[in-house]
């Protein structure tokens, strides 16, 4: 695990360490946390302040051994997490692991610009390492369920709405807008070709136009809220409310991951995190300028 200042570095350890306790059949056994980089990011309060608390969490409740550089985890792990709360380091970071040919999971975002996400998977494609990165909440039962159920046709539009605060140090939508980002692709797809953002006080909304002539909104609070969306399909919209309770998303996710690592293969294509870092780029300049932005496919440069 390289980069020890987030909560998602808690939270999977005990995942990860509480099934090797138990008597379980879940795919988590068997994969422990063996080695770490602490890291850090001095251009966030929000990493720096909070790498001792769980570097000392990890030796202290789960033996994790702490190495002195990232080439010496990439060396000795036989697959990788990126944690980084900072997304802006993850470039930086693969670069080094990325020789070594084994499978990295790179939380969200993989970046925080589409030249740097556009780089790591170059640089996958150059190493051959097999390369996953994804969001929680496109993990989150209720919405797997919900778009499981295809009864009621075809999906021809989305609604998707969460807290989106924004933190110093980090893009504004890339810190927590990811998710909501991450939920409506889950849903809609790739094939997104225009963006346009509305601001108002504590409220964002940003409006994707779909090649199909789909369209699916992200709405986001400044301050509370909680995750959902309203799946439009051809004959009926369903509400999906991401509530507490059942299992947890973190460890859908944890559970995609393990997957990925055992069989080498992302359930998340790379063409399809380029086109929400893409999304969430163009978001950012729709911002700027109050006028929609056009995409190209999918992963590729703005017009």
């Amino acid at each position: 695990m390289i980069g020890l200042d987030t909560s998602h570095v808690s939270i999977f350890a005990v995942l990860l360490h509480r099934h090797q306790a138990e008597d379980s059949s879940s795919c988590l056994r068997g994969i422990t946390i063996g080695c770490a980089f602490p890291g850090g990011s001095s251009r966030m309060e929000l990493s720096y302040s909070r790498v001792d608390r769980y570097e000392g969490e990890l030796i202290r409740e789960y033996g994790v051994t702490m190495l002195s550089s990232i080439e010496a985890v990439a060396e000795a792990a036989d697959v990788i997490m990126i944690e980084s709360v900072d997304g802006s380091t993850h470039l930086e970071q693969f670069s080094k692991v990325a020789p070594y040919g084994k499978p990295v999971f790179i939380d969200k975002p993989i970046a925080t610009c589409l030249t740097d996400a556009r780089a790591i998977v170059a640089l996958a494609e150059r190493y051959r390492v097999p390369l996953m990165s994804a969001s929680s909440l496109r993990y989150a039962s209720a919405l797997t369920e919900s778009l499981e159920h295809t009864g009621h046709g075809d999906v021809i539009g989305a609604d998707v709405y969460g807290p989106m605060p924004f933190v110093q140090g980090q893009a504004d939508y890339f810190w927590y807008g990811i998710h909501t980002v991450e939920m409506l692709f889950a849903i809609m797809g790739q094939g997104c070709r225009q963006v346009h953002t509305t601001c108002s006080g504590n409220h964002e909304v940003i409006t994707g136009t779909w090649a199909d002539g789909r369209i699916g909104v992200v709405r986001g609070r400044r301050q509370g809220g909680s995750f959902g969306a309203v799946i439009h399909r051809e004959r009926r919209s369903d509400h999906v409310g991401i509530q507490p309770g059942g299992k947890p998303y973190y460890e859908s996710l944890l559970e995609q991951v393990v997957y990925f690592f055992r069989g080498g293969i992302s359930p998340v294509a790379p063409e399809e995190t380029l086109a929400v870092i893409s999304f969430i780029e163009a978001a950012h300049r729709s911002k700027e300028t109050g006028k929609p932005y056009d995409l190209q496919a999918p992963g590729d440069a703005f017009r």
